[in-house]
C-alpha cells in the first residue's frame, strides 16, 4: 500500500487531530514523526498520511473553508 504525505505540522498534535478528522470519514491515515526538536513545548514535527486514493479527499476535507464574497 502507497501512502503519501499531505499535510507537516510542527506540532504532533495538530497531526492527530487532523488523523481524527479523515477517520469520521473512514479515511484510513497515520502520523510520522518527523523530527525530534521541540517548538516551545508543542511536541516533535510530524506528517500526516494517507493512501494515494484518498489524496484529494484528504486534502478537500482538511482545506480550509472558502469566504463568501
Amino acid at each position: 500500500m502507497s501512502w503519501l504525505v499531505i499535510k507537516t505540522t510542527k506540532a504532533r498534535w495538530e497531526a492527530e487531530l487532523m488523523q481524527q478528522i479523515l477517520a469520521a470519514y473512514n479515511i484510513p491515515s497515520r502520523v510520522v514523526d518527523i523530527g525530534s526538536g521541540v517548538y516551545c513545548g508543542q511536541g516533535s514535527q510530524a506528517a500526516l498520511q494517507v493512501r494515494l486514493q484518498d489524496q484529494w479527499t484528504s486534502l478537500l476535507l482538511l482545506s480550509s473553508p472558502e469566504e463568501e464574497l
